[in-house]
């Protein structure tokens, strides 16, 4: 009898010891996967009643332990996530599989998440009963993603598509003949600026000036500053030489008015460079309107200057060197 009950107490200190561990891994997963934001649900297909673990009611900004039902929770989808959502969920209990995507949601406090969800049907004598998954909120992933994106394709001073953003658009439309001219914009008295009041003054100046051009060509295809105190104007196909020349003056005339910065006030200038795209490869029109704008700089800047070929170009003849001037 002795020996019955000690065997038992080693039985039950087995299982105590057991219970213990199971209880230290559970915890360790659930702190695992809240910090990892991932969270376990399943849903079952006979009455759509759904179990989550805490993080899956984090992610939605619901109260943990309350009883959400599919509809109010889809409700929280975005229309195409939702549509989206909807789509592979029936194909994959149709074909008795499972899925992955990233959805977009606002969640119960109006906060926008994006949430990445896995799912796979589980199925008894061949028939789907219930579907489960994981959930985890990629919030922060996809808008460190978006703000890479971004800078590669945006100025971060003053918000325009960047110089990469502009080839990318020149070849790709001057290849499909989509536009009709390009405009080069130089701004002139921006060094003295520059160095004579600081970089933060200079940095203003540059903000400053996108802001005009944008007011200024706001028909334009593409505004882009292209480095240091250079701008690009791309003007789509539907634009005549009269429109274009007209830009180019209101740029003039925009740029003249003095920068009020801090409380001084700084007159710069801008010199404009056009090259009309008809026929033209897109490397050569971007060096017809370099030409153009050492020519408007040449004739005493605040002015433009249209390429007409060589060796004349509108207003005073071009030669020497073939690139613009600072």
């Amino acid at each position: 009898m002795a020996v019955l009950r000690r065997r038992v107490d080693e039985l039950l200190a087995v299982v105590a010891l057991q219970e213990r561990e199971l209880a230290h891994s559970r915890k360790i997963f659930a702190r695992s996967s809240e910090a990892a934001q991932i969270g376990v649900w399943e849903c079952e297909l006979a009455d759509n009643s759904l179990r989550w673990t805490d993080v899956v009611y984090d992610i939605f900004d619901l109260p943990r332990g309350s009883m959400p039902t599919r509809e109010t929770t889809l409700a929280l989808y975005t229309p195409q996530s939702r549509a989206e959502m909807e789509r592979r969920r029936s194909q994959a209990i149709a074909d008795r599989t499972g899925f992955s995507f990233d959805a977009e949601i606002v969640t119960a406090r109006g906060v926008q998440k994006f949430m990445r969800i896995t799912a796979q049907v589980e199925c008894e004598n061949g028939v789907a009963v219930r579907i489960f998954g994981m959930k985890q909120d990629i919030t922060a992933e996809k808008r460190a993603v978006d703000r890479l994106r971004h800078l590669a394709a945006f100025d971060e001073m003053t918000g325009l598509p960047n110089r990469s953003q502009f080839q990318e658009r020149l070849v790709n439309q001057g290849a499909a003949d989509a536009i009709s001219a390009l405009l080069l914009i130089d701004l002139d008295g921006f060094k003295q600026v520059n160095d004579g009041h600081g970089h933060m003054v200079g940095d203003a100046c540059l903000r400053e000036t996108a802001a005009r051009l944008l007011a200024t060509c706001a028909s334009a295809d593409l505004v882009a500053r292209i480095g240091g105190d250079e701008f690009a104007v791309l003007m789509g196909a539907g634009a005549n030489l009269e429109d274009i020349a007209e830009c180019a003056r209101a740029i003039t005339v925009a740029m003249a008015n003095p920068f009020e910065l801090a409380g001084n006030s700084h007159a710069l200038g801008a010199s404009v460079g056009i090259a009309l795209a008809k026929g033209i490869d897109p490397a050569d029109l971007f060096a017809n309107a370099d030409t153009a704008l050492y020519a408007a700089k040449s004739a005493g800047r605040g002015t433009f200057r249209i390429f007409k070929g060589p060796p004349k170009v509108e207003g005073p003849s071009i030669t020497g060197r073939n690139s613009a001037a600072a």
